[in-house]
This record gives structure tokens, sequence and C-alpha cells, in this order.
């Protein structure tokens, strides 16, 4: 098992204690991994096996069927794209194709950047305001392809807003840290320097 920070393992194993009476705790302790950490990865998965008993296949096997896990870290913004039959109808393969196109990964995949993880959804039942996107629990309604590159402008404007800007998202190998939490390397923008 890789090294785990002492503090994450021992959040860890507080949740699987959490839950250990529970009639069914496995999915309640991955639910609580993943919305603390914002993903499931194997080694986190060992210590819940070690903690719990249940097999790391059995495990695995779990947060691999349900989409809502995830076994890599996610962007800072996930851009959801609802591919359902009303948004699917309306033009949303188009929507997420553009989103392809100017982020430069597919469909579960992250940035080199770690700043956009890009997901094809099933129905979101925002059927009436089809194609939705939605990023970061934010709807966006009726989204049209030329409006893509704006949204990504303004997800990335709000990010480098201020007098620092991001150089790059560092996350050393088996370093698991609670979600919405990001280690960052910054330098002062130029413009404000000069």
């Amino acid at each position: 098992m890789a090294k785990l920070q002492e503090a994450a393992v021992a959040q860890i194993t507080e949740i699987c204690q959490r839950h250990k009476n529970d009639k069914t705790p496995l999915m309640m302790i991955l639910s609580d991994i993943q919305n603390e950490y914002g993903y499931i990865p194997l080694e986190v998965q060992e210590l819940v096996s070690k903690e719990t008993g249940i097999s790391v296949a059995e495990i695995y096997g779990v947060v691999t069927f349900y989409s809502f896990f995830s076994l890599t870290p996610k962007g800072k913004y996930v851009v959801g794209c609802c591919l359902g039959t009303a948004c699917y109808v309306k033009g949303a393969q188009n929507v997420i194709d553009k989103f392809q196109e100017l982020l430069g990964v597919g469909p579960g995949q992250t940035t080199e950047d770690g700043l956009f993880t890009l997901d094809a959804l099933r129905c979101i039942g925002a059927c009436g305001i089809a194609p939705a996107v939605s990023i970061n629990g934010k709807v966006y309604p009726k989204v049209k392809v030329d409006q893509v590159p704006g949204i990504i402008k303004e997800l990335k404007d709000t990010l480098y807003a201020g007098e620092y800007r991001l150089i790059e998202t560092i996350a050393p190998a088996g370093y698991v840290l609670p979600k919405g939490q990001w280690i960052i390397n910054i330098i002062p923008n130029e413009k404000e320097t000069t």
C-alpha cells in the first residue's frame, strides 16, 4: 500500500468506525470518503478493506460500478454535460464535443493542470432547460456550442482573478487532500508587478 498521510489514515479510519454498525456500511463509508477527498484511490480502498474486513475486490467493484465514485482526482471544475434524451436531442453531443476540443480531454478525464474534469452524465433532471451543463453543482441552461469558450473563460478568469495566477497544480504521489483543497504554486501577475 502506498503511504497515505497520517491525517488521512486517521480520518478514513474514523469514517470506517463511524459506520461499522450500519447494516450495509460500505456504501456509506465510500460515500463519506468520496465527499471528503473527491476520489477513492486504491491505497484508500486497501485501508477500508483492512478496517472493515471487506475484500479489496468487492470495494473496487463498488467504486467502479457507481458513477458517483472516482478512482482518480477530479479537477477544480467538474464539467458535467448531460447526455440524457432531452439534452441529447437538443444538441448536447455537440456541446460535449466542444468542451473536449477546447479542454483537450475526453469524458472521465482531467486536464493536465488539474483544473477541469469532463464528465458525460446521464439525465440530471433538467430536461426543461436542455441541453444542460453542470459545473460544480451550478447548472448552465440551454447551452449552445458557441457559449462553451465563454464558460471556460469565465471559470479561468474566476480562478486567475486577484493578485496571483496559477502556475501548476501539484499533488505528490500518494498524497490525499480533503476535497476542495489544492496545492498550487503561485507567482505575482506580471501586470501587477510592473
